[in-house]
């Protein structure tokens, strides 16, 4: 019989974690805590970073509930400040800063099926990209499944007060709230689910001019988002700064509030409250058979917690386990209880287990040797029976006591058609504006479960404990220490091509290879370009590689029938099977390591242009993939580094170009702008691409005096206004309206205003319903050379492979010079 902690070693082991904060303990009490709190709240939004972490961290960890942030897109169609990534692979980096951020509060984290498709200026525009019936059917499940007692909304449903994706996010919540108790609505959902009715939805009221100022009539609580949590040895709002740093390619790094903070929620609809949001809600303990005696048992383990002893805390924890045993309850919080009081069962033991392999990647089909380490340093025995997954079943039958670790080798032998490691949303193409996912259960998950996993089974004083571990990489960085990656499963051949566009260029036959890596051996098989005739191709050469295991083709284009093609290049295996993918791979210290599979396909576009292949100068800003599209239209592109921005390194190009946000994040070429003017007005030619209004690290960023704007035309098939006599639109192409047509997710952003009257303008656009802007493009003479500023999103049209953009960006570039 464990002897109950005396009131002076509760105080004492409460002066301590003042002293030393987190410690294990106070964490292991915090949980505990936790796992007596039955409330569930949901934060809406659209949008990784839109959540409010302050309010969550107060909520997870001041309040002890179950919080989670359903956020309807990835932010896919975002900027990213640090690389280049964009689109799905920028919707990967956000998802895994997300989780990170959550891991930081204390929320759980849920997605819809949305794709980021760009900025969006009101629901209307928004529910045009996505169907309505489907995001509110996702919305309605997760509700189903989460059960919340409240809904928040981070933003409220009037129009044009923010972005449309943000507004339509509170839109769907709303209507979610009222429909997700009614089973006439998506019954669909009922083979899986049960209806559920949250108690109140609430909006998380904010005054973006400052402290938000309740209205009369208006029923809002404030919640004290700025205090001391003694437990985790910090304020809410030091661990909100901390969540929302995780955010980094949105630049989001934040420094804590100091002293008291409010925030607001304001009641939208249920039932009334008078001095809680929470009045009214039960406890759940208090529900189920046998919930009184469990209350009573939570209870008691909370008052006889041992700060200073935490295994002492065992026997209270398995007695709360054989009474949830009791129980044949179902329900999701409840099975959450049950997980919960194992993990607070182990913790207190101080249990540590590792399953763990020497390198990162595998591919189906392999046989790996992996690791199984187990340490209980407590005196008290735990029992290791099997250790199980889908194609292992390994009995182990040992004690684990004392501080003295189980090592168990293992042999995985991984089946031939086990699934790799594709993010489950990108499976299959993605449907106006939707991730097609087809298994209803992976609405909501932020990502796949682990490649490979093992599951512990375990037994202490006759109750069994399960501990499911994930396959790791672990491995020691000199620098960093203790890295752990994900083991990750890629296909056993993997196809890439060297260009992601191609192009039939007067006549011209475009050379590309396409190199076929084995990670086994090398497979005997056949290339093939799908998408192309046997007689609009020709392979030149195949080099075998037998040292590196691959195969790298040499294929000419020979023509093609369409201007523009998708070609998909696969292998094709003697044993008849077909490889047709290329892995991708994204690494960022703050995440984990990212590996995604694409399509080993290339755009092949027919055009009537000219180019020069002239010598190019390419100054990088946040990251874009311009320069790989100049690279395959023949031009002759090099890199220009923080050393390079001097006039007489610039004359040796005929056109420097910007990169993206350069302005916003170089600040060696912020000091050498005047280096720039000079190349210009010596006869040169300089492209800048868009940069954010704010922060700008100079605002002189071109010969005359502009401004930057936050207009922007987010319709992409919106009608442009041309002035074809523009010199830009004459030469060395002459542009016409069809090249404005399958442009993608945007025409532009951040366009100029204020500009001096030196600089001519030859697009006028706008969005449906708005005033016009002529800011997208200006552009002047300057000396013997000329300059261009452009918001237009080339960054997006370029690698995109869309026509008529790459025939007006060509002759940006093709400007005569004075020289």
């Amino acid at each position: 019989m464990l002897k109950r902690t005396s009131l002076l070693t509760m105080l004492f082991g409460f002066i301590l974690l003042q002293v030393f904060a987190q410690n294990p303990s106070s964490k292991l009490y915090h949980d505990l805590l936790i796992f007596k709190e039955t409330k569930r709240i949901l934060f809406v939004a659209a949008h990784p970073d839109d959540e409010n972490t302050r309010l969550i961290s107060y909520l997870a960890n001041g309040e002890h509930a179950q919080v989670a942030y359903l956020s309807l897109t990835r932010g896919d169609g975002g900027q990213n400040l640090i690389g280049k990534e964009l689109g799905i692979e920028l919707g990967l980096i956000r998802t895994h800063e997300l989780l990170k951020a959550r891991e930081t509060d204390g929320g759980r984290q849920f997605f819809s099926r949305a794709l980021d498709f760009g900025f969006s200026k009101n629901p209307d525009e928004t529910l045009n990209n996505w169907d309505k019936e489907k995001l509110l059917s996702d919305v309605v499940w997760i509700i189903r499944n989460f059960q919340p007692d409240i809904i928040i909304n981070r933003f409220n449903t009037i129009p044009g007060t923010t972005h449309g994706h943000h507004t339509t996010s509170a839109i769907l919540s709303s209507e979610a709230f009222d429909i997700s108790g009614n089973q006439n609505f998506f019954k669909d959902q009922l083979k899986f689910t049960n209806t559920w009715k949250a108690k109140r939805l609430f909006w998380n009221a904010y005054n973006w001019g400052g402290q938000y100022e309740p209205e009369g009539g208006k029923s809002y609580h404030i919640f004290p988002v700025g205090d001391f949590n003694p437990l985790l040895g910090t304020t809410y709002s030091q661990i909100a700064a901390d969540s929302r740093t995780m955010h980094k390619s949105q630049g989001f790094g934040s420094t804590s509030q100091i002293g008291a903070g409010k925030d607001f929620i304001e009641q939208i609809k249920g039932e009334n409250f008078k001095d809680n949001p929470f009045e009214g809600i039960p406890n759940r303990w208090l529900q189920i058979e046998g919930g009184d005696q469990i209350q009573k048992s939570i209870n008691k383990a909370i008052e006889e917690f041992d700060f200073i002893n935490p295994a002492q805390n065992v026997e209270n924890f398995l007695k709360l386990k054989r009474l949830l045993k009791q129980s044949n309850s179902e329900e999701l919080w409840f099975l959450e209880k049950k997980k919960l009081i194992d993990d607070l069962i182990l913790g207190a033991l101080g249990v540590k287990a590792e399953f763990i392999i020497k390198k990162e990647i595998g591919f189906p089909g392999e046989t790996v040797d992996a690791e199984l380490i187990f340490n209980n340093p407590s005196n008290m025995t735990l029992r290791l029976i099997e250790a199980t997954n889908s194609f292992l079943n390994l009995k182990l039958d040992q004690n684990a006591v004392g501080n003295q670790p189980v090592n168990k080798l293992i042999k995985l032998k991984i089946p031939q058609d086990f699934p790799t490691s594709q993010p489950f949303w990108l499976e299959n193409p993605i449907d106006n504006s939707l991730f097609d996912i087809k298994d209803p259960k992976k609405i909501g998950p932020p990502i796949n479960q682990s490649t490979i996993e093992l599951k512990i089974l375990t037994e202490i004083e006759g109750e069994q404990i399960n501990l499911n571990l994930p396959l790791s990489y672990k491995y020691n960085d000199q620098v960093d220490g203790e890295i752990n990656q994900p083991f990750t499963l890629v296909p056993e051949v993997n196809v890439n091509v060297d260009k992601s566009s191609v192009f039939l260029v007067k006549g011209a036959l475009p050379d590309l290879k396409v190199e076929v890596s084995f990670r086994d051996k090398i497979l005997d098989g056949e290339i093939e370009l799908e998408g192309l005739k046997k007689d609009q191709y020709e392979i030149l050469a195949v080099e075998n590689d037998e040292r590196k295991k691959r195969k790298i083709y040499s294929i000419r284009i020979k023509n093609s029938d369409k201007e523009k093609v998708v070609v998909l290049a696969s292998f094709n295996s003697s044993d008849e099977r077909v490889f047709f993918q290329d892995t991708k791979r994204i690494i960022y210290k703050h995440i984990p390591n990212l590996t995604y599979f694409v399509d080993a396909a290339f755009d092949l576009i027919k055009m009537d242009i000219s180019t020069s292949g002239q010598k190019i100068g390419y100054i990088n800003g946040a990251g874009d993939d311009v320069p790989e599209v100049l690279k395959n239209l023949g031009y002759q592109v090099s890199f220009l580094e923080n050393g390079d921005l001097r006039k007489n390194k610039f004359k040796e190009f005929e056109t420097i170009i910007v990169g993206i946000r350069a302005f916003n994040t170089n600040q060696e070429l912020a000091n050498n702008v005047d280096q720039l003017m000079e190349y210009v007005k010596e006869g040169g030619n300089l492209i800048v691409q868009y940069n954010t209004s704010s922060p700008l690290l100079t605002r002189d960023l071109g010969p005359y005096p502009f401004s930057l704007s936050r207009d922007r035309v987010t319709v992409e098939e919106s009608p442009v206004e041309v002035d074809f006599n523009h010199p830009l639109m004459r030469y060395p192409n002459q542009i016409k309206e069809k090249d404005f047509d399958g442009w993608v997710q945007e025409r532009g952003l951040y366009f100029t205003t204020d500009w001096d009257s030196k600089y001519t303008v030859p697009f006028t656009m706008q969005d449906p319903g708005e005033k016009s802007s002529k800011g997208s493009l200006l552009h002047t003479k300057y000396g013997d050379g000329t300059y261009t500023y452009s918001g237009i999103s080339w960054f997006r049209q370029l690698p995109a492979g869309v026509p008529g953009a790459i025939k007006i960006f060509v002759n940006l570039i093709e400007q005569p010079s004075g020289k």
